[in-house]
């Protein structure tokens, strides 16, 4: 009976740790976010408060904790086979549920007590402070390799939608004349940039491209007053994130952070930003003209000189327009840059187009912002033909906007389907019930394409809310 009992608790402490640090490297560690900002709330009282009551209470009735341990892990199973974003076994994480299960252990031994929260609570405690040491170790490594490297041009990048594109349009013109490394993928986070400094940056490297993120005041200032960017570009600010940042203002606020650098040469801020221009600081934006967007390509003018490129979205030609502009800065002519734009491959899954099967697919999976969206729809009625969006909404924005997703995606496609069950509710207002359809799991979707949609459609990926979302 006593094995049973132990098993049984140490069974249980493995499975709610499980959850528990899923949802933690969900939210980049932060118990505040998990807390406050999750936007399915509702598990935690199905998966966590529910099974610890339950078992607290039956451990305190007779000791039979360990009947209810494996019908929480067939719960969780249950749980798990729904996500798309499974828990990613790293050192943190490994370290974290280590911890747990040995302060388990060592109380259940010691004062033949079965707590729940003291484990985890010390786990927690013990996993950030250990994280802490070990990132400023990490950090004295970047920061010694940087400087190491001599005559290094550091371009910092940030906005609410489209720095990835500007990193990585600015780099490959860059290409054309220097050795030019920029972070990968959507690495934009103080520890993800020291990491990639410390693993990937080539010691050889002229140009680096650092893209800049943020979810609270400071998030962006600490990365840039860390590689001290020569060169910067603040991209189109909106809403996004506004659950974070509470007002635009703070918003603009935390993206102008990035010009806490002790070596700025010169600056490129877009309209949006609502700040002066200066020596160094140069606003763009109402001078990008002539803007034309095709399913093929975008064109646009800038500076009295026509640009064009196999990119889609007229929202790109402001990101394209940011690119040429620190290209030109930094000593290409616009023959060099032209022909750069002419080579430049599309962001994955950002406005990406694909052909199969004799349909049209637009992928813009990774593109969660209103300007983006409202962009792709524009973009997918000039198709003509059967035209099929697949979006969850927008996350982390106010009502508002996905009253106006849901309304201009009501006008453009002739099948709209929801994914989750987030914004479910708002296009079931105001999309046509004729033409509405709701997915639950992803699961669903091959199933669905194979019996909605057919050759000669166009079939949009507009944004891709993880399950947890």
């Amino acid at each position: 009976m006593i094995f049973l009992t132990l098993a049984g608790y140490l069974f249980f402490m493995l499975a709610i740790s499980y959850y528990l640090i899923t949802n933690l490297q969900w939210y980049s560690y932060k118990i505040e976010r998990v807390l406050f900002h999750h936007t399915k709330s509702w598990w935690h009282i199905v998966y966590f408060v529910l099974p610890f009551v339950l078992y607290m209470g039956v451990n305190y009735l007779g000791g039979y904790g360990y009947i209810v341990a494996p019908l929480y892990v067939m719960l969780l199973f249950v749980w798990y086979r729904g996500l798309d974003k499974p828990l990613v076994w790293t050192g943190r994480v490994k370290r974290f549920v280590g911890v747990v299960l040995f302060v388990a252990l060592f109380i259940a031994l010691a004062f033949q007590t079965y707590s729940v929260l003291m484990p985890l609570i010390v786990g927690y405690l013990f996993s950030t402070f250990f994280e802490k040491m070990m990132f400023s170790g990490f950090k004295k490594q970047a920061e010694k390799k940087l400087n190491s490297i001599e005559n290094l041009t550091v371009i910092g990048i940030t906005a609410s939608y489209g720095k990835t594109s500007i990193k990585n349009y600015i780099a490959h013109l860059l290409q054309a004349k220097y050795r030019t490394y920029a972070t990968p993928r959507s690495v934009n986070t103080l520890g993800g940039v020291m990491k990639d400094i410390n693993d990937d940056l080539p010691a050889d490297t002229q140009v680096y491209v650092v893209e800049m993120g943020a979810r609270g005041e400071g998030d962006i200032a600490e990365i840039s007053t860390f590689v001290n960017p020569q060169y910067v570009v603040v991209g189109k600010i909106g809403p996004a994130h506004i659950e974070y940042f509470k007002t635009m203002e703070n918003i603009r606020n935390t993206k102008m952070e990035i010009m806490q650098t002790n070596r700025l040469k010169e600056a490129w801020v877009h309209e949006s930003a609502q700040v002066k221009a200066g020596a160094d600081i140069h606003i763009y934006g109402p001078d990008i003209e002539d803007v034309e967007a095709t399913l093929e390509q975008t064109r646009f003018t800038l500076d009295g000189v026509r640009y064009s490129a196999s990119i889609l979205g007229a929202f790109n030609a402001m990101n394209l327009a940011a690119a040429v502009k620190v290209a030109k800065a930094l000593g290409l002519n616009n023959e060099e840059i032209q022909q750069g734009l002419s080579m430049l491959a599309p962001v994955d899954h950002r406005l990406q187009r694909i052909d199969a099967g004799g349909k049209v697919i637009l992928d813009d999976s990774f593109n969660g912002n209103i300007d983006g969206m409202m962009a792709s729809f524009d973009l997918a009625a000039t198709h003509v033909g059967r035209k099929v969006v697949i979006t969850p909404g927008l996350v982390e924005v106010d009502e508002a906007l996905n009253i106006q997703v849901a309304k201009r995606a009501n006008e453009v496609f002739d099948l709209v389907v929801v994914t989750g069950d987030l914004n479910l509710e708002i296009f079931k207002k105001y999309v046509e019930a004729d033409k509405l359809m709701h997915l639950s799991a992803k699961s669903e979707m091959e199933t669905m394409l194979v019996e909605e949609t057919r050759a000669g459609d166009l079939i949009l990926f507009a944004n891709d809310a993880p399950s947890f979302v």
